[in-house]
């Protein structure tokens, strides 16, 4: 039956993906295709074969282990981190399959609803939760000591807690900085990258008017990143309450709404904000017509390659937040389902890939930040060296805000939905089809019918 529930949540879940590809603007015909679709869903999970074997050639017992995009930069890193579990529990035998970024979501829910799961997979917490609420993964409260949970940052750990239930072991970090074009903002004449999206506002006039250029890009687009969203957090703003009905319609929302329509209608954003993604803040700072990128440190390599010239005047500075004080986390977790039947041998690897040691290992090779307290304790995140690259202090800003760090969506059955939602309504404010006020009530209004119905 949980197979069942979630085939059906995931049609439910990508229904407004599934109508993009229909030819027929009928809505008979549409309600026809989702009919199919989950009798067919329904027709493939009740006819799946259980769970494949999971012993080795050799008869040891085999924990399959997903993980997201990381073949081949860290095959050395991973096959020594599995060998060294091997020897350590002999008895055991890890496969290692690494899934394209892009195809992760489809594999997971086709594997989970045919009973095929991992036994342990790497995931971000936004779709983990979306399968947390199916009872798709372990409940780990009864099953992880106090000891092990009190490894972890508690910010990162609450971020794979749904409900009351703690559904994975959090893993590697990135928390956003600002980059900045220190050549574009000294002709703007600005002496100093700005720190609150109040400074933001001030700064994306100057540079409009001084050099014709943007100050920066954030993206509207409802499938996008989910950077404007978090903002809203940043500036104050309570998304949801206790009973997850919205609670943004409220002063800090209007004004939240209000500030992003401001700068859209006076000019200060790119017009295409509401058609184009994250990657296009990018292409304009990397072509020099932003001054301001907000993205992880590691980019800062990216921008080497790709930018020489602008990779030269580029600064790494803390990431713009407002009167909260909040800094962005993006989390990675390794969960494991609750359809495995190695339980306790994924629990031992899933820890053991995330224990202190390995994850300060991994932390170093991918320039990224470890979740487990220890780690980050480490003079590594902390110390800038006297020769240091952009790379290095961006590394040591990103670390220095775990501190204040957290995953701020909220960790919600369709936290997509209220992306899209709000999104969608701010983008009318934004071409003045709605007044900010009718914008957020009727984004109220949408999304508690949403999780009434």
């Amino acid at each position: 039956m949980r197979a069942f529930a979630i085939g059906v949540h995931w049609i439910r879940y990508n229904r407004d993906a599934i109508a993009t590809l229909m030819i027929s603007p009928r809505p008979w015909k549409r309600f026809t295709l989702f009919a199919l679709l989950g009798l067919m869903l329904s027709l493939l999970i009740s006819c799946a074969p259980g769970p494949s074997s999971s012993e080795s050639d050799d008869g040891r017992a085999e924990v399959e282990f997903w993980t997201m995009q990381l073949q081949p930069e860290y095959n050395d890193y991973f096959n020594e981190v599995i060998e060294t579990f091997e020897s350590e529990n002999p008895e055991l035998k890890i496969r290692w399959v690494d899934v394209p970024w892009s195809a992760m979501q489809t594999r997971i829910l086709s594997a989970v609803s045919a009973n095929k799961a991992p036994d342990v997979v790497n995931l971000n917490p936004d779709f983990a939760s979306q399968l947390a609420s199916q009872d798709a993964w372990l409940n780990l409260n009864d099953k992880i000591s106090e000891e092990v949970r009190s490894q972890y940052l508690p910010n990162i750990w609450k971020a794979t807690t749904l409900g009351d239930k703690s559904f994975g072991f959090p893993w590697y970090l990135t928390s956003r900085i600002a980059i900045y074009n220190e050549d574009l903002l000294e002709q703007a004449g600005v002496d100093k990258p700005p720190t609150t999206y109040a400074e933001l506002a001030q700064v994306a006039k100057q540079v409009k008017e001084k050099t014709g250029k943007y100050a920066f890009f954030v993206t509207a687009v409802p499938e996008d990143s989910g950077e404007l969203l978090e903002s809203f957090v940043q500036m104050g703003v309570e998304l949801l309450d206790d009973q997850g009905k919205a609670a943004f319609n409220s002063p800090e929302g209007k004004a939240a709404f209000q500030y992003w329509t401001d700068l859209y209608q006076q000019g200060l954003l790119p017009p295409e904000v509401i058609t184009e993604g994250h990657r296009q803040a990018v292409q304009l700072y990397q072509s020099g017509q932003a001054a301001i990128l907000t993205s992880s440190p590691q980019f800062l390599k990216s921008i080497s390659t790709n930018a020489p010239d602008i990779a030269k005047v580029s600064v790494p500075a803390p990431q713009i937040s407002g009167e909260s004080g909040k800094t962005n986390v993006a989390a990675m977790n390794l969960l494991v389902p609750s359809g495995t039947d190695q339980p306790e041998a994924a629990l031992k690897f899933a820890q053991f890939v995330t224990n202190p040691e390995n994850q300060l290992t991994f932390a170093k090779a991918a320039n990224v930040l470890p979740s487990t307290q220890s780690s980050l304790a480490d003079p590594y995140f902390s110390e800038v060296p006297t020769d240091a690259s952009a790379l290095d202090k961006g590394r040591v800003i990103s670390a220095s805000q775990m501190e204040t760090a957290e995953v701020l969506i909220p960790v919600v059955e369709d936290v997509k939905k209220l992306q899209k939602i709000i999104y969608t309504n701010l983008q009318e404010a934004m071409l003045d089809k709605k007044s900010v006020d009718q914008a957020v009530a009727d984004a109220e209004k949408e999304w508690n019918q949403e999780v009434s119905g």
